[in-house]
């Protein structure tokens, strides 16, 4: 047939034959393609180093509880023992929250569904309390003071291993380990606290003193809060590498490193909550001994939730610094459209 213009057999252009196996093969936008990762595959995150750190928060719990016994026997009186029993709660009950939290996250690690992971944790809070309660009664002297502090700690307990059961495995143990090491700092520092205050100008007089115990505070909260924050960014990274040459793919964006690093700061306000409610009988008993027992519960309390606020501030702050210091430079892909150009 011919091939003039107007006929349907008319020649096409040249085009080279390209054999389908030799095209370069496209990356894949099926999301059943992409690596496995534990959100999508509705399994918890797994948390590196939880045995660990559990076996650490549970013994600082019994070396608080320890010393806190030792601290009230030695008391030469019942009003001595009811301030001192005052005096050392927040930080057993801190460290129960923490133990209840730590020992949960162990425990629940190799679990997959979510519900009996959650479920797995408040029965090891549980547990965790109920150890600690009966401890405290075979040790402890009889008496209401010792039922007060048995009773808060169970339920910090139980509120710690309920924590970890959170879906982001990771994030609880950050902030666990975090406020565990921002807990062993504080005891550190307490041999620091009187050449402070000399530094900070305490004198003879009851104001100067008054001014250097506050600066000394917050020196105190504000290098409490960088160890958290430190510590709880270090955890993450450490995680997110691990998990890396597992071969699992990991993302932990900004919110998680700053509620790792506010955590420690949030457990110390959690903990002013249950002295509050648990341990009201035994504030108010303490407050009531004399004037000066009420003036120094009140000027406790209120260092102890300007503690916490800083501890959440700073430790947060200190996490995103160092997160955002781990950010390269913005890429720009090939796809995306070019500037238009402005017509002259």
């Amino acid at each position: 047939m011919s091939n003039q213009p107007g006929s349907s057999t008319a020649a096409e252009p040249d085009q080279p034959v390209v054999d389908p196996a030799d095209e370069p093969e496209q990356p894949s936008t099926d999301p059943a393609d992409e690596p496995a990762t534990p959100e999508s595959t509705g399994r918890p995150a797994y948390a590196p180093g939880a045995a660990v750190l559990a076996l650490l928060a549970v013994g600082w719990l019994a070396a608080m509880l320890w010393s806190t016994r030792a601290a009230i026997s030695s008391a030469a009186a019942g009003v001595t023992a009811i301030s001192l029993s005052a005096y050392a709660l927040p930080g057993v009950i801190c460290a129960a929250l923490v133990a209840g939290a730590a020992l949960a996250l162990a425990v629940t690690n190799p679990l997959g569904r979510a519900t009996l992971r959650f479920l797995a944790a408040v029965g090891t809070g549980l547990l965790v309390g109920f150890a600690a309660a009966v401890a405290i009664n075979l040790t402890y002297a009889d008496n209401a003071t010792t039922n007060t502090i048995a009773g808060t700690t169970a339920a910090a307990a139980i509120i710690g291993g309920a924590l970890a059961g959170a879906r982001n495995a990771r994030v609880v143990g950050g902030l666990a380990s975090a406020t565990l090491a921002a807990q062993v700092f504080v005891v550190l520092f307490s041999r620091a606290r009187d050449p402070l205050a000399d530094l900070f100008g305490a004198g003879d007089t009851q104001q100067s003193m008054l001014d250097a115990a506050k600066w000394v505070s917050r020196t105190e909260s504000l290098l409490a809060g960088l160890v958290a924050g430190l510590v709880a960014f270090g955890y993450l990274t450490w995680a997110r590498r691990r998990a890396a040459r597992r071969g699992e793919s990991v993302q932990l964006r900004w919110p998680a490193y700053l509620v790792a690093g506010a955590g420690p700061g949030l457990l110390l306000l959690l903990t002013e909550v249950i002295i509050r409610i648990g341990g009201r009988d035994l504030l108010n008993l303490a407050a009531a001994l004399s004037e000066a027992d009420q003036v120094a519960q009140t000027s406790l309390g209120t260092s102890r939730l300007d503690n916490g606020i800083w501890v959440l501030f700073v430790g947060a702050l200190t996490t995103l610094i160092a997160f955002g210091r781990t950010l390269g430079p913005r890429t720009v892909d090939e796809d995306e459209p070019a500037d238009e150009q402005v017509a002259a």
